[in-house]
């Protein structure tokens, strides 16, 4: 006899693995890192364990005390450093591969330009070297001098040029190929307080228009708070991230916000945290 209601199983329809949907790969990834180097007095050990996660179009910047390894982990991210130990992807790549990739720009606390270059020829080395054939930008060089406040200047050699001025060239440089990662080492270290401002908004203006994902190093707290989405914080002997701060403000953020009680508590907590570890 056939139950008046009979119980209909339900059976799951096949997948296709192509349709499931994956986790996003994060832009930038460190797994128990470390990092040992041989001096004259004996081995140094200069990273150990580090973990470390950025998602793509995030903003994080790295603050610590001197000689923490701050700058030793960008090293490792753009594959200029091979780690002791541990694992590093970029954009689901190890870092030697995403370096010959182009998977990154680069900006350092010098410019770098060529002196025998103009500003608009030292953007164009870029495209020079992986040629213009393989990979052509969005921007043209000339319009990145542009958007980094130097028209008028592109024919100018880096001796006519201020520090601030320099370090535009610098950043429409690392923007020339279109890198979806910018790597920042302390680029603002060397200019004076005003010049920094103004580099602060064009940053801010750069990242709002174009979403890289930013890993930032700089020993300036008020900086790192003003610009990042979170904030790492280092401890040294030897290097790893000691403390993760999420940076609640609204954006995009304006230069009147350095008066709100929230960005003046959050410097507050992340010094307190520095001088803590130092």
């Amino acid at each position: 006899m056939t139950p008046a209601n009979p119980i209909r199983l339900a059976v799951a329809p096949e997948l296709d693995p192509a349709a499931v949907p994956r986790p996003a790969l994060p832009a930038i990834s460190m797994k128990r890192v470390d990092v040992a180097f041989q001096s004259k007095a004996g081995p140094v050990q200069a990273l150990a364990g580090l973990d470390l996660t950025i998602e793509k179009q995030e903003f994080v910047s790295i603050v610590g005390p001197s000689g923490c390894g701050k700058s030793t982990v960008l090293r490792v991210v753009s594959g200029l450093l091979k780690p002791s130990a541990g694992e590093v992807r970029v954009l689901g790549s190890e870092a030697e591969e995403a370096r010959l990739y182009r998977s990154f720009g680069f900006v350092f606390q010098s410019s770098v330009m060529l002196p025998w270059l103009t500003a608009l020829e030292n953007v164009e080395l870029p495209l020079e070297v992986i040629g213009r054939q393989a990979q052509k930008p969005p921007i043209s060089p000339a319009k990145l001098l542009e958007m980094v406040g130097l028209k008028g200047y592109e024919h100018l050699y880096p001796r006519q040029l201020s520090g601030g001025m320099r370090q535009r060239v610098a950043i429409a440089r690392a923007l020339s190929f279109d890198p979806p990662v910018l790597l920042m080492d302390e680029p603002f270290a060397a200019v004076d307080a005003l010049t920094r401002q103004k580099l602060h908004a064009l940053l801010l203006e750069v990242w709002n228009n174009a979403r890289k994902t930013v890993l930032f190093i700089t020993h300036d707290v008020y900086e790192a708070v003003m610009l990042s989405d979170r904030i790492l914080v280092m401890s040294g002997s030897p290097g790893h991230i000691e403390h993760e701060i999420a940076i609640d403000l609204p954006r995009p953020r304006v230069p009147g916000l350095k008066s709100h009680p929230r960005y003046l508590s959050l410097c507050s907590r992340i010094l307190d945290l520095l001088i803590h570890e130092a």
